[in-house]
């Protein structure tokens, strides 16, 4: 397949125009306050509305630069992704027929098989889907690489993900009560996030969700929890549009399902080896991998210490340079090897991809210390560290945060008794107890 014309350069991407940028000002802002309304500092009280809209300047030459190089050597490299992605699915899966053979007391077509499985899906979601979908590869004009025809091995349908993930977690990044993606509704994630009895149990929430990460997504771009929490006030065409996008997630489901749970494992029946169970268990486990493995990256990326939220009232008359300042001091990167960094879909280069969603992921790596330099020269924190340190630092806080903050002359013990107390009250009526 021969690469397809480029977009001609207009004066469009020659300023930068970056497809998720949100902006509602033109003009610059007056000098931001040394605290946030919650009393914690303000880690850009120290810039000048005119530094940060020079910063956003300099923020689009970055990108302009980029853009305007796009050529056949990125195209090659999407294509090989991909290739190479559906080699070891083919290969993966040709093993796992043999998947009940056992050779010295051991099965080695299925570990074989379920290690370079789960490596397939993962490069599927993480590198190929979750960037194509995001229109990194449109300017190719391949149709069977363009974000309005990918449709990826995971259980929510690309166009549902595209509208809570591209339209409404990329332009409201970290906003607090605007961007769901901010422990998706289950986590407390941030002090200024206000702490309820339910997030006690949270630490049992952040596991399970990472198990079942994809159905999780999937129940989250369907806007399940809201939907259940206001149906009572839903008008008839808004609850028959909740019920199209509802048989959409489990028509995507139920053909996740048959191909991994029922094709595949019959396949492997035809062989009589004894390999369907075994066939079935590998892609269970596959499954689960991916699943863990997306969600480690994305808590990484979006929760460690250090990362910043925002009031709502604060994106209000929001400039380009502050919309950029925005998505730099709300992601943080993960440190790591180039294996690594294709494995996490790029998205290891966290701040980068916020900053440019659309710009084909090989290049973060090549704008990161850019990236850096601009921030530290402006000191304005880079957030950063190994896979281990990003980690711990997210498990940390997700247990910590399950509690209510500490609060001079209040014992947490007694914040968590009194509001388990106002629990049963009211749902037992006034005076009942338990």
């Amino acid at each position: 397949m021969t690469l397809a014309p480029e977009r001609p350069t207009t004066a469009a991407t020659r300023t930068g125009v970056n497809s998720r940028l949100s902006v509602t000002s033109a003009e610059p802002r007056p000098q931001r306050p040394e605290l946030k309304k919650s009393g914690r500092p303000n880690p850009a009280a120290h810039l000048t509305p005119e530094q940060i809209e020079e910063i956003g300047r300099e923020l689009d030459a970055i990108r302009a630069e980029v853009m305007d190089s796009r050529g056949a050597k990125d195209a090659a490299y999407i294509r090989k992704v991909i290739k190479t992605q559906r080699y070891l699915e083919m290969g993966s899966r040709a093993a796992l027929l043999f998947s009940g053979v056992k050779v010295k007391g051991v099965r080695p077509f299925w570990w074989i098989g379920t290690a370079g499985l789960s490596v397939s899906k993962i490069l599927e979601n993480m590198e190929i889907g979750h960037n194509v979908m995001h229109g990194q590869w449109d300017w190719m004009r391949d149709p069977k690489i363009h974000s309005t025809a990918w449709e990826w091995d995971n259980a929510s349908p690309s166009s549902q993900w595209k509208h809570s993930h591209n339209e409404i977690h990329h332009t409201f990044t970290n906003v607090l009560g605007r961007d769901n993606d901010l422990g998706y509704g289950i986590l407390r994630v941030d002090e200024d996030q206000k702490w309820t009895l339910f997030y006690l149990f949270q630490p049992i929430w952040h596991v399970a969700n990472a198990l079942m990460f994809e159905y999780s997504i999937a129940a989250y771009d369907l806007e399940l929890g809201g939907y259940l929490a206001k149906r009572k006030r839903l008008s008839d065409k808004e609850k028959a549009e909740f019920r199209k996008n509802a048989q959409e997630v489990v028509e995507k489901i139920k053909r996740q399902a048959t191909k991994d749970y029922v094709v595949h494992p019959a396949m492997a029946a035809a062989t009589f080896t004894g390999s369907a169970r075994h066939t079935l268990t590998a892609n269970l486990v596959a499954n689960l991998v991916r699943n863990v493995w997306t969600n480690t990256v994305i808590i990484c990326g979006h929760f460690p210490p250090g990362i910043e939220t925002f009031e709502k009232t604060s994106i209000e008359g929001e400039t380009r340079g502050e919309w950029y300042l925005r998505q730099m001091l709300g992601s943080g990167n993960i440190a790591g090897s180039k294996a690594m960094h294709v494995m996490t879909g790029n998205l290891s280069h966290q701040i980068e991809h916020h900053l440019f969603p659309d710009m084909p992921s090989n290049r973060y790596a090549e704008i990161a210390p850019k990236i850096r330099d601009l921030m530290e020269r402006h000191d304005l924190k880079y957030v950063t560290g190994s896979l281990a340190k990003q980690v711990g630092g997210v498990y940390w806080k997700v247990v910590e945060l399950s509690l209510p903050n500490k609060v001079e002359g209040k014992r947490r013990r007694d914040v968590i008794l009194k509001a388990a107390k106002k629990a049963i009250k009211g749902k037992g009526g006034q005076g009942r107890r338990y």
